[in-house]
């Protein structure tokens, strides 16, 4: 017995590409809020130590800034890499490896501040704090971008990745809201350094699902890649 086929119902296939964008955007939306609440969170954490000094402060928005700039370059520099299974792969683990520097505390590693060189000490507390975490983070929204332009090649939305940047953007807008109306008064800093913490593994999840969707995609179009269609170098 042979059951007929709706032909105006949705193919599974088809399904699954109406969800690509949604689940890229999502990805990008949670790194862009975990972006942004860390940054006054691992400022707040100093302050028992340092005070809050407008030269805190200062130290430690060159520090994310910076981080920022080391993100953006080894999205850059991951793009070099040719084979799409294998910057997958490079990033999971980069992300796995960062994860061992959380919970999100600040490290005791280099001892107390030296009262002459406080900037010195906050600079180099933060990087091994959360350096590894943030950086990895900021990459994000240009790698997912190039990625979505590689799997997506040949449908019309494929063409014009960088308006992912819209998710980013709400995502870095609702964090910087969100922080001083809501989590700063309601969630104690131990709360807020577990929920950040809890927030990461969650990405981590997010960009686990989309490298199984790109591996699987690459299978299906036989591994080649197009050299015209790949997304132009980040710049």
């Amino acid at each position: 017995m042979t059951l007929a086929v709706d032909p105006a119902s949705p193919r599974p296939d088809v399904k699954r590409d109406k969800a690509t964008p949604w689940m890229f955007a999502v990805a990008i939306f949670t790194s862009a809020c975990l972006v942004f609440t860390v940054q006054p969170m691992v400022a707040k954490l100093v302050l028992p130590t340092l005070g809050g000094s407008p030269s805190v402060w200062n130290a430690s928005m060159v520090f994310f800034q910076t981080a920022l700039l080391v993100g953006y370059g080894y999205a850059h520099l991951l793009q070099r890499v040719t084979a799409l299974r294998t910057q997958v792969a490079i990033h999971l683990v980069l992300l796995a490896a960062a994860a061992l520097f959380l919970p999100l505390r600040i490290s005791g590693a280099l001892g107390d501040p030296d009262p002459s060189a406080p900037t010195l000490w906050l600079l180099g507390t933060l990087v091994v704090s959360v350096g590894a975490p943030f950086a990895v983070l900021s990459a994000t929204a240009p790698l997912l971008q190039a990625w979505f332009a590689r799997v997506r090649a040949g449908h019309a939305d494929g063409q014009n990745p960088y308006v992912l940047y819209a998710a980013s953007n709400l995502g870095s807008f609702l964090a910087l809201l969100a922080y001083p109306i809501l989590i700063e008064p309601l969630a104690s800093l131990s709360g807020q350094r577990w929920g950040w913490s809890g927030g990461y593994g969650l990405f981590v999840l997010l960009v686990a699902g989309l490298a199984l969707l790109v591996w699987r995609r690459r299978s299906t179009a036989g591994g080649a890649v197009d050299p015209a269609a790949s997304p132009p170098a980040l710049r």
